[in-house]
């Protein structure tokens, strides 16, 4: 069996029309990045490891396993690492290879040559890292072995290590589509590349859940931090979870949140179907580095005991089961371990594949924090199975075969990761103009066809916005955009039936190819301000497969609304805010984080600003072509450089060019049109 790129690529014919092409970049090397594709922001690196550990050389600027990190990051964390364990009997001897364990987070026994690393590639079409070979949006790539003994890349050698003599083949798998950007998935090739078989064959995933809020707490906090995780297992979804216990929205800041490993399956697969493959599955959870008191919860410390937990089940002693496993969902610091085996015998050049994924979710309902039920996991039930589904793929029942009708693309294997209604998104523009924002977009999605129903099944755009401040901090919840319209096909019984008649336009813009069909305006906005406008299409929903409607990806743009360029002599050059108060609303914390900005600019011009006394103070050109606000903090901070601006305005950041703050006072100023040689002059007071 293969795992294939999503079905979307049946159609591309049919978008590659409208979807741009992005030159391709080397890939950098690396042993360790993070994924930003999706809602969840997990650190992969290339020797069988996840999370960085909250190492101070990444963390927080690269999350650990961030949920949600979109659109705004939470800084919710949920995992301090986690890694692969192959464990085995090679030649009469036992050994476990471990990518990490929790007496010594140095430890690694899987090892690369040097100049191996991660790479990445990806599945979208504008994707730097487009290439056919793409599982999903965002894959990270990687092979290593346990046969050294010294590893190659830094020449230390590797203590205590037993060579089982595999190599690995891991990818992971991340997606934008709503129905997947709450997983990732880890998938782990493992051969044979010694000379001898090897025997009772175990592969099993470590993880060191830590859920916490690190608005409110930080891991150099010790134990506050990392001691209030409690633990709980499902073992009909084949997957173990982990959430805050005490949490006090006070003190801990509000998390809510479920971590969830799960294994999706192995090939080949070692029962009848994947529904009874639990037999073969084994949890386990042992106190973080105890070494003394009740066995079942000890850290193994050799090989052996490694085997022991990864080939029994929790508890070890099989005495107290029901109380041993209400203890775990007490707040703690606890190590967990997800097996599967045995694979009876693993001969030279064979290869075995396990998969699992990373689950989140919030928790649903009303329930208080530290009380785990049924309804507060619903959520993360809902998300297990979209998982689940997405590996099946075309093997809807599971049996690792494919039966009569599962074969969708004709090719006679397994086909993997199928999405199968997801529609591509439209191509949209979006035009910031005074007080508001204009949003154009073209009907090419309506004309796909899905390649499971054989038909088109567009149903209708939605149009999404946030309210000023949603960038800084200034709106709260996880989700900050808000439904503002929603248009659908006026020719069936699905929906409202609006029609699209109020939208229709036929506009083009110089030097863009695309031709757009339809706008939306959207007024009352304030000048100055970053928002952020979404559009996404969705489908008709396909009941035959249990899938409801299903959105595209959504496709944001950042706009400033404000006042556009312009050189007539009527308009008059300003400043807002005039006069302007320090710490103004839409100011960040830091001194060089304000801003004030000059409208009614012309298209191209030089600004100059001077003190009572005629010293000039500060200088900048504006060129309403190319100006989106970057060169000053705030939009360093604050925005991402894709931000539209309205060609008519321009912040500054109250820093003169000598590089001091400017002091309270009355200014002047200068604007000269360097098209017509006008000069148009103005005053501001700051007050601080």
């Amino acid at each position: 069996m293969r795992h294939k790129r999503p079905s979307l690529l049946i159609f591309i014919a049919l978008i590659t029309a409208f979807v741009s092409s992005t030159p391709l970049l080397p890939q950098q090397i690396t042993d360790n990045k993070a994924t930003d594709i999706g809602n969840v922001g997990l650190t992969v690196t290339s020797f069988g490891r996840i999370g960085n550990g909250f190492n101070a050389s990444f963390w927080p600027a690269q999350p650990s396993c961030e949920f949600p990190v979109t659109p705004v990051r939470s800084r919710i964390e949920h995992l301090f690492n986690g890694g692969l364990w192959v464990g085995a009997i090679r030649s009469g001897q036992l050994g476990v290879t471990t990518a990490t364990i929790d007496r010594n987070f140095a430890v690694r026994e899987f090892t690369q040559q040097p100049g191996q690393g991660l790479t990445e590639r990806s599945s979208l079409l504008d994707s730097r890292y487009y290439s056919r070979d793409a599982v999903s949006h965002q894959d990270f790539v990687a092979d290593y072995t346990d046969s050294n003994l010294v590893n190659p890349q830094t020449n230390e050698r590797l203590v205590d290590h037993f060579p089982l003599y595999v190599s690995v083949h891991q990818e992971t798998y991340a997606w934008k589509y709503s129905i997947a950007d709450f997983f990732i998935i880890l998938n782990f090739k493992i051969r044979n590349v010694g000379t001898t078989p090897l025997d009772s064959v175990y592969v099993g995933f470590v993880t060191d859940f830590v859920v916490r809020n690190t608005n409110y707490r930080l891991p150099t906090e010790g134990s506050p931090f990392y001691q209030n995780t409690a633990l709980g297992y499902i073992d009909s979804l084949r997957m173990h979870y982990a959430f805050d216990y005490d949490g006090n929205p006070t003190y801990d800041g509000i998390t809510d949140n479920y971590i969830g490993l799960k294994l999706l399956g192995t090939e080949p697969l070692l029962t009848s179907t994947l529904d009874s493959l639990v037999s073969k599955c084994y949890y386990q959870a042992w106190g973080f580095r105890l070494s003394t008191g009740d066995p079942d919860l000890q850290s193994p410390a050799n090989d052996q005991a490694r085997y022991e937990k990864m080939s029994t089940r929790f508890p070890t002693s099989g005495q107290n089961v029901e109380q041993k496993f209400a203890d775990l969902k007490k707040p703690g610091n606890r190590y967990t371990l997800y097996s599967v085996g045995p694979f009876p015998v693993l001969n030279p050049n064979d290869s075995i594949t396990v998969t699992f994924a990373l689950v989140l979710a919030k928790k649903y309902g009303d329930d208080p924090q530290s009380e785990d039920t049924p309804l507060s996991k619903k959520t993360l039930v809902e998300n297990a199975i979209w998982a689940q589904k997405t590996y099946n793929g075309e093997d809807i029942n599971g049996n690792g075969i494919l039966d009569p009708g599962e074969d969708l693309d004709g090719d006679g294997k397994i086909t993997r990761y199928i999405f199968p209604t997801i529609l591509p998104p439209p191509k949209v523009k979006i035009v910031a103009g005074d007080r508001k924002a204009t949003l154009y977009w073209d009907n090419s999605v309506e004309s796909a066809i899905d390649p499971i129903l054989n038909k088109k099944d567009f149903e209708g755009y939605r149009i999404f916005g946030t309210k000023a401040g949603y960038d800084f901090g200034l709106v709260s919840g996880a989700d900050p955009y808000i439904l503002l319209a929603d248009f659908d096909r006026a020719d069936d019984s699905i929906g409202y039936n609006t029609g699209f008649t109020l939208l229709r336009c036929d506009t083009t813009f110089p030097d863009d190819p695309v031709h757009y069909t339809y706008r939306y305006e959207i007024p009352n906005l304030l000048n100055g301000w970053q928002y952020s406008f979404g559009i996404e299409a969705y489908d008709q929903g396909d009941p035959a497969n249990n899938l409801p409607s299903q959105p595209s990806i959504r496709v944001i743009q950042k706009v400033i609304p404000g006042t556009p360029a312009t050189s007539n002599p009527e308009k008059e050059v300003g400043v807002y805010p005039n006069p302007y108060y320090v710490h103004a609303l839409w100011d960040g914390t830091r001194e060089r984080e304000r801003k004030l900005y000059f409208y009614n600019l012309p298209a191209n011009c030089e600004v100059r600003i001077y003190t009572l006394a005629g010293d000039l103070i500060a200088s900048f050109e504006h060129h309403a072509d190319s100006y989106n606000g970057t060169g000053i903090q705030w939009f360093s901070k604050f925005a991402d450089g894709t931000q539209k601006m309205s060609g008519g305005e321009h912040a500054w950041d109250l820093i003169t060019k000598g590089g001091q703050a400017v002091a309270t006072g009355l200014y002047l100023f200068t604007v000269k049109d360097m098209n017509t040689g006008d000069i148009k002059r103005g005053k501001f007071a700051i007050i601080k």
